[in-house]
């Protein structure tokens, strides 16, 4: 009986020995935090890994984990500055960066959060109408995380980022966008066409002033040819002219000239005398017309008075 007593005295004292090991040793996973307690009053945080706690004394009270947490927040109703009924949702990031605040600064930090979020971003949304609430979605999401994050600050909790997920109105007014923003579609559709049609008559001027000058500078141009034509013609036939008569004067000079010349002459006569006597119509014959003589001297008197204006080579 003794030796069954004393045995079971050491089972129990290996028993005990075993809690005793068990309580005192605590092993901390990694990115987790451990609140011990002595006594029912805050002691210390355990981080990763084996630490050693007094048994019956310390108490592990909280566990935190150091990780980025993701909280969803509910759908809830906001009015916007203009009275419309938005039903908005949301997302959360934050930390726990120190675990003895977020386990005696507040019962609950989660739901805490949730509410603040909840109820700032009901005050963003009804400062702004609902236009404006769809086009700065950045703002609203850097006043929400501004003001939670200074509220959480004495949790030992930071806030890292806030995204709104969607913003609902309610049907009529759904409808009644669509109706806006297809009036607004055709509005714009109506202003490009017009000033496609301003801009394609604007042009279609300009082509038709642009060729206008063209073929009026085309006209001045070829008028100019023109006329530089005719005179280049006329000093032509000029000199030709002038040059003509310097060698009938030159050749006058010259043995049997004057008598060749007076053949010429007595020859043109003749053959211009016969075309006027062949017009059935009138008949012109001068008073001197049978007087050869007294016509060839009165052409040749000519060539005399230029044979003495002509200057000697």
């Amino acid at each position: 009986m003794e030796l069954g007593g004393s045995g079971f005295f050491l089972f129990l004292f290996v028993a005990f020995a075993v809690v005793v090991v068990a309580k005192s040793v605590k092993i901390v996973p990694q990115q987790m935090a451990f609140v011990v307690e002595r006594l029912g009053k805050y002691s210390r945080t355990l981080q990763a890994g084996p630490t050693i706690i007094i048994p019956f004394m310390d108490q592990v009270r909280y566990r935190h984990t150091l990780k980025e947490i993701v909280l969803d927040i509910p759908e809830q109703i906001c009015i916007t500055r203009d009275n419309v009924q938005v039903n908005v949702d949301g997302v959360i990031f934050f930390r726990v960066m120190d675990p003895s605040r977020a386990s005696y600064g507040v019962a609950n930090y989660q739901q805490a959060i949730i509410q603040l979020t909840q109820t700032t971003l009901r005050s963003e949304i009804g400062k702004m109408d609902l236009d404006r609430s769809f086009e700065e979605r950045e703002k609203i999401n850097s006043a929400v995380i501004m003001a939670i994050d200074h509220a959480t600050d004495p949790w030992g909790v930071k806030v890292l980022r806030y995204e709104i997920k969607s913003i609902n109105p309610p049907r009529d007014v759904l409808d009644a966008m669509e109706k806006q923003m297809r009036a607004e579609r055709e509005k714009r559709a109506k202003i490009l066409e017009s000033e496609g049609d301003r801009d394609s008559k604007i042009n279609r001027a300009e082509g038709i002033k642009q060729e206008t000058i063209k073929a009026s500078e085309a006209d001045r141009q070829r008028s100019i040819n023109e006329a530089e034509g005719t005179a280049s013609a006329i000093l032509a036939i000029a000199h030709a002219t002038a040059d003509g008569m310097k060698k009938i004067a030159e050749v006058l000079g010259t043995t049997g000239g004057r008598e060749a010349a007076e053949l010429r002459v007595a020859e043109s006569y003749i053959k211009e005398f016969g075309k006027f006597a062949a017009d059935a119509n009138a008949i012109i014959v001068p008073a001197t017309a049978s007087d050869m003589s007294s016509m060839l001297g009165t052409a040749f008197s000519v060539f005399d008075r230029l044979k003495k204006i002509t200057p000697a080579k």
